[in-house]
């Protein structure tokens, strides 16, 4: 075994890219919440961005390493530290045998991911590693981890091995080695209480009164307590349609922008239904779903309308960015 719980922490649960193909019977995606910290966290200990990582929620756990490992956290800052050391996010961590890695106050966002070089070694349920924390399934035994859980690592790549060979001839006597590179501050997401989200128009959105189109776009939100991985309520400008309309159900994505009768938004997110019947105002950017995935409660949260093209050049630009961190990693560890 790898790593011992010996405090769990708020909601810590093993997650992935998400659980797809099944929709149609009714199993939802699932998945990690950020996914741009997931994939980072992967790619800094030399892991396919596919592998499962640990998803901290808000307060974080405390974990012992019973052997050698190569992590990284990456995400909201959730405060970790080994005997009191701050460790940094964003960087590769060597941490020897025996060392505890404790989380503590949410400074930024309220997630955080914890990748291991070889990825989390939980069984495959259909195609994916991700807790799907409602039906009990995927993940470890379908559930939040708990004190005295065990998780194993699987086997590390080529490059993984690498890093922990550079990493674990400079740790001397201390209880980690962080690389002395790591990910370019541009790439990381300005994690904030008061985000502004960039959106494109949903399927119903000329449903909506011209009051509510302007409303939305440009008065604020605030996420209320009744918020959780399925999706964000928000409370704010009420949006009310144009003449009371039957919407057959229909698909849904991560950050669907749907509104029910009452005329709050919720916002759709990872561990979202697999149709809905409410009309959909706004559909949020790929490239900002990190940043309402890492909001909480109390937090404020605008929206600002951008094209579709312009969404996918700002994804396609940030798909760039990986594709050299990528080559970036290969080059600084061989």
């Amino acid at each position: 075994m790898t790593v011992r719980v010996i405090r769990p922490g708020l909601l810590t649960s093993v997650q992935d890219a998400g659980r797809y193909g099944f929709q149609k019977h009714g199993v939802i995606v699932s998945g990690v919440m950020d996914p741009l910290a997931h994939r980072i966290a992967n790619l800094l200990v030399g892991n396919e961005e596919t592998q499962a990582t640990l998803e901290m929620t808000l307060k974080g756990p405390s974990l012992e390493f019973l052997e050698d490992a190569l992590i990284s956290i990456c995400g909201g800052d959730l405060s970790p530290s080994v005997e009191g050391t701050p460790v940094p996010l964003w960087k590769p961590i060597f941490l020897k045998k025996g060392s505890v890695l404790d989380f503590g106050p949410c400074r930024t966002g309220i997630r955080a991911y914890l990748a291991i070089a070889g990825g989390w070694d939980v069984p495959l349920i259909m195609n994916s590693r991700s807790t799907y924390l409602r039906a009990g399934i995927g993940g470890f035994q379908g559930r939040a981890l708990k004190v005295g859980d065990e998780l194993s690592a699987g086997t590390r790549t080529r490059l993984g091995e690498e890093m922990v060979k550079r990493l674990s001839s400079q740790s001397a006597r201390a209880a980690f080695t962080a690389a002395e590179w790591g990910v370019a501050q541009e790439m990381v997401p300005n994690y904030t209480s008061a985000p502004v989200i960039r959106a494109i128009r949903g399927n119903q959105y000329d449903w909506f009164t011209q009051e509510s189109q302007i409303a939305f776009y440009s008065e604020p939100y605030k996420v209320t307590p009744q918020s959780d991985r399925m999706g964000y309520r928000l409370d704010g400008p009420t949006l009310e349609l144009t003449e009371p309309m039957e919407l057959i159900s229909e698909a849904v994505a991560f950050g669907s922008v749907q509104v029910p009768a009452e005329g709050k938004p919720i916002v759709l997110l990872a561990d979202r239904q697999t149709t809905g019947g409410y009309p959909k105002i706004a559909q949020i950017a790929t490239i900002d779903l990190p940043l309402i995935a890492q909001t909480k409660p109390g937090d404020t949260i605008r929206f600002t309308e951008i094209s579709r093209e312009e969404a996918e050049w700002l994804l396609l630009d940030r798909e760039n960015q990986i594709r050299q961190l990528k080559t970036g990693i290969l080059v600084k560890n061989t």
